[in-house]
């Protein structure tokens, strides 16, 4: 197979020469620092522009919502690196960053993929909500999937965090039909299955990031760099107050020797 070589290589991303640094444009020093927080700086970088002051809160309410959710496999997973490799607190960091999947942050992706192919961004819905949500429900039930998006093994019957996303994309002007389409999902697969499947906060925030119209392969992005920060956290908290090497020798002490079950 030939790869064709490009003329020239270019990003709009960043640019530095000696007496200047560029970002998507902007000068760094004079238009970005003391100008945009974190939540504006990272959504500068993916669009290329500076959001309204409405997408700046939506937006930033995203990833908050992201950093940090308690002792979770992620976190686990950065505190036992931490723990075997303290010289390396950024291997700690990617470690946790690896678990973040299908099931722990990353269905966000799922959950704006699933609204994208019901209803293409940019256009409006070709029929009504309630029988989408039906066809997807039913979709993902012949073929054993789980609906991305929905249920929680703590936070039932509401997650606390999704009524809240969903009020501030409405004073924003951020909820539309991948918001309702996304509530029409959950009450169908409640309705079939006869469990609690409230939205989580990932399944919020897919279609949230749907109505701003991210492209879905990039969504569980936001879950990334928002997580990053939590990890740091925890490593920290891991320095100032170990638990990583107890959590290995109680694991080991419980978990080897014959079986008592």
């Amino acid at each position: 197979m030939t790869t064709k070589i490009k003329k020239s290589l270019h990003t709009e991303l960043g640019h530095s020469t000696p007496d200047r640094i560029t970002v998507r444009g902007r000068d760094l020093p004079s238009e970005i620092l003391g100008h945009l927080n974190l939540g504006d700086m990272a959504f500068l970088e993916l669009t290329g522009r500076i959001p309204t002051p409405q997408e700046s809160v939506t937006f930033n309410a995203i990833v908050v919502t992201l950093v940090e959710h308690g002792v979770t496999p992620s976190a686990l997973a950065a505190r036992l690196t931490y723990a075997g490799a303290p010289e390396a607190l950024q291997a700690a960091v990617a470690a946790g960053l690896c678990g973040l999947g299908t099931v722990f942050v990353g269905s966000t992706e799922g959950a704006a993929k699933m609204l994208y192919e019901a209803i293409p961004f940019g256009e409006k819905p070709s029929r009504p909500l309630a029988d989408m949500a039906k066809d997807i429900v039913a979709d993902h039930r012949a073929r054993k999937l789980i609906v991305p998006g929905l249920g929680h093994p703590l936070h039932k019957p509401i997650d606390p965090r999704t009524p809240r996303l969903f009020q501030i994309a409405a004073e924003n002007g951020l909820s539309t039909h991948y918001v309702a389409l996304m509530q029409a999902v959950q009450e169908e697969a409640e309705r079939v299955s006869g469990k609690s499947l409230p939205i989580n906060a990932t399944g919020a925030i897919g279609a949230i990031a749907a109505e701003f119209g991210f492209p879905w392969k990039i969504i569980r992005g936001f879950g990334v760099m928002a997580r990053a920060i939590g990890l740091v956290g925890h490593i920290l908290e891991e320095i100032d107050d170990p638990m990583a090497i107890e959590i290995w020798q109680r694991v080991e002490k419980e978990a080897g020797g014959p079986r008592q079950d």
